[in-house]
């Protein structure tokens, strides 16, 4: 992309209320400081000029996304000096008088700075005008504006960043998944009692450039606006494989509240054996309404598909989770599992999530088993199940096979 193509992409997207307030903010400042009757910002293109920003007392005869043709209003007359950043009073200068929104608008009186970016490309104009003469206005108010404009500009400029690498996030996400990523690897679950594997957790990986943990992919992913396409690329890659493993074993499906709450998921999953499909919802994601996401769910609970909570214990939201969606399966985060038979207070806090799974009839699973002490001791303490690489690394279809 184009630094224009860039600068015209600032101009047409829409804003947050942040990033449009601040330059709102300063338009209204800077026309009530004159006592004018609009200001505005205008971005030039090859032809024409679009108006990103408007700011007037009572009704505006323009409005943010209008567009004119360069030759029409004072804006590319000012910038090429064919007229002066300042007008008192229009009358007074020929050339204004000739141009069509003098009389239209009115415009009596007519303010104008260009504004430039750092590296001195010119992105368009800042002005204010008055339907009347303002014989007051002086080549001081027009500093002052300059001043603005230069405020203008930095905010722009912040903006331009952020497309930019809005664009540069949108572009790597689609490459990867041009080049069907992720890679989907497959992580034993165990049932503790007959030591069989009751199930595999679905793990995506990404060998897409930069190398970088799968969340933040996904996090990537969601901030341009294809999480949840990501994540039904990821699901259902890791379907395909559910008719290779044995009928008894489920597949443990990481998915957002965002993706539930879509409807997608029905779609998703349709025609699959929901009785061996289990939904994950991890500890970090952010539920706004636990009653939506209920509801979302229950379609997909009434065909058999189980509901789990992942990484229990790694902090205060997996235990709402817990309380408010009622899951099938409670995941313990690795940071309780890790060294457990040597530490009393994560014994503690697991036996007190083991008994909570005991009376609720939630299924404990422990994750991040690393040694044959730890394993022990939650067979002790009464767990389920478990994972862990003393148990199985994550594996490819191909390497299991």
């Amino acid at each position: 992309m184009t630094a224009d193509n860039l600068m015209d992409l600032v101009a047409l997207r829409p804003l947050n209320a942040t990033e449009a307030g601040c330059i709102d903010r300063v338009l209204r400042a800077m026309r009530t400081h004159l006592g004018m009757d609009v200001a505005f910002v205008s971005h030039f293109r090859d032809t024409d000029r679009v108006f990103t920003h408007v700011d007037a007392r009572g009704q505006a005869p323009l409005s943010p996304g209008d567009v004119l043709a360069m030759s029409a209003g004072y804006c590319r007359s000012v910038v090429d000096g064919l007229l002066p950043g300042v007008i008192p009073d229009t009358a007074d200068f020929p050339a204004a008088l000739a141009i069509a929104e003098t009389h239209t608008l009115p415009i009596g009186s007519h303010m104008s700075v260009p504004v430039h970016l750092s590296d001195g490309r010119l992105y368009g104009t800042f002005c204010c005008f008055s339907h009347c003469p303002m014989p007051g206005l002086t080549e001081r108010d027009l500093q002052v504006m300059k001043v603005f404009g230069e405020l203008i500009a930095e905010r722009i400029e912040a903006d331009l960043g952020r497309a930019r690498n809005y664009d540069e996030k949108a572009t790597r996400v689609r490459a990867a998944m041009d080049a069907r990523q992720p890679l989907i690897v497959y992580q034993p679950i165990f049932d503790l009692a007959s030591m069989q594997v009751a199930g595999w957790e679905c793990l995506s990986r990404f060998a897409s450039q930069p190398q970088r943990a799968p969340d933040v992919w996904f996090q990537e992913a969601a901030d341009v606006g294809l999480g949840e396409e990501l994540e039904c690329l990821a699901i259902a890659e890791a379907l395909a494989a559910l008719a290779h493993f044995p009928g008894h074993t489920y597949l443990s499906l990481n998915c957002s509240p965002q993706l539930v709450l879509s409807g997608r998921l029905l779609a998703a999953l349709a025609d699959q054996p929901a009785h061996r499909l289990v939904l994950e919802l991890t500890e970090h994601a952010v539920v706004q309404d636990y009653h939506l996401l209920e509801v979302a769910l229950q379609p997909l609970r009434a065909q058999g598909v189980r509901v789990a909570i992942d990484d229990a214990g790694a902090g205060y939201a997996s235990l709402r989770h817990i309380l408010q969606l009622r899951p099938d399966m409670i995941k313990l985060d690795m940071s309780l599992t890790r060294g457990i038979d040597r530490d009393l207070q994560r014994r503690a806090m697991a036996s007190a999530l083991i008994a909570f799974g005991r009376e609720t009839g939630s299924v404990i699973v422990a994750e991040g088993v690393e040694t044959e002490q730890e394993l022990a001791q939650l067979k002790r303490l009464g767990t389920a199940m478990a994972q862990g690489f003393l148990l199985g690394h994550p594996q490819t279809l191909d390497a299991l096979a």
